[in-house]
């Protein structure tokens, strides 16, 4: 059997996934894969898999991360067979390290690997599906001002290639008196009955505030009960700041598509990142890209339409990729896995609300995150009473700090507490923002 008809057979079988290889994906335990210290310990352990500068407190991780020690040594070794056997070592792992990948993200999202696309960003991902939604004419697409630029240019580049119209609204008023039901309450006097896409973001990182995504798609889904099929409203999410920190599965979120990048909270390899789509909402995703499936690649040299592999095959861009990275993704979701999500939400919460008491006692600062769980997750967004955010960061920089700015029109300090982070980087930092009330 040819290489390419082999691949074919396997998709045909199940996504790629032979049963032996998926019995073999399954039954390996996540513990096995943690190295060099297995099973995890203490947060200490954690740390040492990072080879973070030990100069610095790192809390703008959630911009680019470091790749822990399984993610590294993964990637160092497709990199190593590549480089010896380029096209012989392609043939040997690409079927199945693609399937581990798809297998490993379904295993952390609670989802089928067949509802997953892989994407090489949240940049592209969004690009991706908000370009190629079908959508009817005069059917219009809602989204808000809050929106991160991808989102927003996205949707732009749509409308202008197509004419579609797209609504943008404020989900609240203020920031000091926001509410979940103001939020939801916002959305749903949004939508109209011209509106098909509801495309949001989860967590905003340019305030820190998390959107009740659970309580806006209920509020969708008391929509759609009143229309027919053909004029459902369908719920996107860009969740990049929401995957890696929140405890979740994605088929229980309720949105009907979910797209991020996996190369920030999730340790992910640089340029890897995903959508998942709920399997009835993927057939109004139309492809712009070809993909590179063996199955859809021999059905095009057979002559054949390749319009009932599964929609998110079609999603997956072809052409050749930095395989050493997004074969390593496998082992970022099983990293994540062994640490346990609901650890993880925890310990992230826990950093968080250490930052945000202690900002919140200071009189020179201003903090613009909520200081509820309920609407933050894992980003804080602050000023300093006499300093531009830029002056901020720079300080911080100096004394060791690692911070950013928010990369919008209005511009905030942003801290991002995460995993790699100990309540005694907290205080430290906490008490350089406090010298800076005195400088």
């Amino acid at each position: 059997m040819s290489d390419i008809g082999r691949r074919g057979f396997l998709v045909r079988t199940g996504l790629a996934l032979s049963a032996a290889v998926l019995t073999e994906a399954c039954s390996r335990t996540v513990a096995s894969q943690y190295r060099p210290q297995s099973p995890f310990t203490d947060w200490e352990d954690l740390r040492a898999q990072f080879p973070l500068s030990p100069r610095l407190i790192h809390l703008a991780t959630f911009f680019l991360a470091s790749h822990p020690t399984p993610v590294r040594e993964a990637i160092e070794r497709h990199r190593m067979g590549l480089d010896a056997d380029p096209i012989g070592y392609w043939h040997e792992h690409e079927e199945k390290q693609e399937a581990n990948v798809l297998q490993a993200a379904a295993d952390y999202l609670g989802a089928h690997p067949t509802d997953i696309a892989l994407t090489d960003s949240t940049t592209m991902g969004l690009g991706l599906l908000y370009g190629g939604l079908q959508l009817r004419s005069g059917q219009e697409i809602l989204t808000t001002i809050h929106d991160h630029y991808s989102t927003e240019t996205s949707l732009r580049l749509r409308a202008e290639r197509t004419g579609t119209v797209v609504n943008q609204i404020p989900l609240y008023r203020s920031l000091k008196t926001v509410s979940r039901d103001e939020i939801v309450g916002s959305l749903r006097k949004g939508i109209t009955p011209a509106t098909r896409i509801v495309a949001v973001t989860w967590v905003h990182s340019s305030t820190g505030l998390k959107l009740p995504i659970h309580e806006i798609a209920l509020a969708i889904q008391a929509v759609n009960r009143s229309r027919e099929e053909q004029d459902h409203v369908i719920f996107c999410v860009d969740g990049l700041h929401g995957l890696g920190v929140e405890d979740f599965n994605v088929s229980e979120l309720g949105c009907d598509f979910f797209v991020a990048g996996t190369h920030k909270w999730m340790f992910g390899p640089r340029g890897t990142g995903l959508v998942w789509g709920h399997p009835n909402a993927w057939p109004i995703a139309q492809a712009t890209i070809p993909t590179f499936s063996g199955q859809a690649y021999e059905l095009w040299m057979e002559n054949k339409s390749s319009k009932d592999l599964p929609p998110s095959v079609h999603m997956t861009p072809g052409g050749f990729h930095s395989f050493e990275h997004r074969w390593a993704l496998d082992e970022a979701f099983k990293f994540h896995q062994v640490i346990g999500k609901a650890r993880v939400t925890q310990r992230i919460y826990e950093l968080n609300q250490q930052l945000k008491q202690g900002l919140a006692a200071m009189r020179h600062v201003t903090l613009h995150t909520p200081m509820s769980q309920d609407l933050s997750a894992g980003i804080v967004c602050f000023d300093v009473n006499g300093l531009q955010p830029r002056q901020v960061v720079e300080k911080l920089r100096k004394r060791g700090i690692v911070g950013s700015v928010t990369p919008y029109a209005t511009k905030y300090v942003r801290l991002a507490p995460s995993l790699i982070n100990s309540p005694k980087e907290i205080d430290d930092t906490l008490e350089e923002i406090r010298k800076l009330g005195a400088s």
